[in-house]
């Protein structure tokens, strides 16, 4: 759907999202995959047409949470393998079967259920195994005194009948954190999922196709991690340290213009619970972006906005739909100006800061009122808005 309104709205550059891919692979080299995590509308972005731009650049695999996610792109055209991470109940394998969608499968119990639902359709459903490692989250679980064990069920599901066992897979807990401590966890991450791997192959007289570890931090740090493919997150869509240490763009830019411009004498409370007091006469421009589009309430008073003639104070709590900067010193912005929220003028990093929060949160929070429009050399080439009517 389209919107009929120029109130705020995100620009996602899909050349630089094709920029970073090319980097991140070349970074990598040839001899590993691919995997485009899309999850959570691509982070915001909007996962169909990063999975287009994705499937058309060549990409080996897409990763999403859930069976919607994954049917939401194969609804859309996206034909290439899809790997859904999460979980995904007994009663959909006829649809992950039918529509080729690889499964993650976290532990025995779930690879019977599927194996057992898979034999009564005559079909096979591809299969990631999935070890925990260190991240105590989801997998099978093999440290220490569980190895055994956990390397035992590993093999075991290899050979259930109706589940094609085509990779193996762990998540790393801390690669993306500094610190001699958080480099020998993920040194300890990776040694343990090799060995889980050699184990299980052995146990079960099968090789794995596809084994895959590596993501942001590990993409960017650890080249031994690489193995079949990478998996990196937020790399791809160009926020954080690892990013500007590859030279990667940020594929959102979050915009949004003045509305209304007010002025107001010294003394004058701003906002709910007037928590900002004008201390001179005031210029006061109001915007239709608040806590509602994706702006957190806690930046009130606490970050700045980028007008095209320098950064705009944010004065007063932010409101559901709306939030109100300071433009005394700017005469020139008025009614209609264009104000990045965030973007390369203003990177998404320094508002997750002030937020005490990180890019990846800011990215996936931007509501879905908030329309896409998609660009390509400079020209929109779509526009889209996920409210029905």
């Amino acid at each position: 759907m389209r919107s009929t309104l120029r109130r705020t709205w995100a620009e996602i550059n899909l050349d630089h999202l094709a920029e970073n891919y090319r980097k991140i692979r070349t970074h990598v080299g040839s001899e590993s995959g691919f995997v485009g995590v899309v999850k959570a509308d691509a982070y915001g972005h909007g996962a169909i047409h990063v999975s287009r731009v994705l499937q058309d650049l060549g990409a080996d695999y897409l990763a999403v949470s859930s069976i919607d996610e994954a049917m939401e792109l194969r609804f859309n055209g996206i034909t290439m393998p899809v790997l859904i991470l999460g979980y995904t109940p007994v009663e959909q394998v006829a649809r992950l079967i039918e529509f080729d969608i690889t499964q993650a499968v976290p532990c025995r119990d779930k690879a019977l259920e599927y194996s057992r639902e898979a034999e009564k359709l005559g079909a096979r459903l591809k299969a990631h195994i999935k070890v925990d490692t260190g991240m105590s989250r989801l997998g099978f679980f093999c440290e220490g005194d569980c190895f055994r064990s956990g390397t035992d069920d590993i093999a075991k599901v290899c050979g259930l009948p109706g589940l094609d066992v085509e990779g193996i897979f762990t998540h790393f807990a801390v690669s993306d954190e500094p610190g001699e401590e958080c480099l020998e966890y993920t040194r300890h991450q990776l040694d343990l999922f090799l060995k889980v791997i050699h184990e299980a192959e052995k146990k079960s007289g099968r090789s794995f196709r596809l084994r895959h570890c590596a993501n942001t931090g590990a993409t960017v740090r650890y080249p031994d991690t690489y193995l079949d493919m990478v998996r990196p997150g937020i790399l791809l869509y160009g926020y954080g340290e690892f990013a500007r240490e590859l030279g990667l763009k940020p594929v959102m830019s979050l915009k949004t213009t003045v509305s209304t411009v007010k002025n107001y004498p010294p003394e004058t409370r701003i906002s709910y619970g007037g928590t900002y007091v004008t201390d001179r006469p005031t210029r006061m421009g109001v915007l239709p972006y608040g806590y509602a589009d994706g702006f957190f309430r806690c930046l009130s008073n606490r970050f700045a906005l980028m007008t095209p003639k320098g950064p705009a104070p944010v004065r007063g709590r932010i409101c559901m739909d709306m939030c109100m900067v300071d433009l005394t010193e700017m005469p020139e912005v008025d009614q209609g100006s264009e104000i990045e929220i965030f973007g390369e003028k203003n990177p998404v990093e320094e508002m997750a800061s002030a937020a005490g929060t990180i890019p990846y949160e800011l990215v996936c929070a931007v509501s879905k009122r908030v329309p896409r429009v998609y660009m390509e050399e400079g020209k929109v080439i779509d526009r889209e808005l996920l409210l029905r009517m």
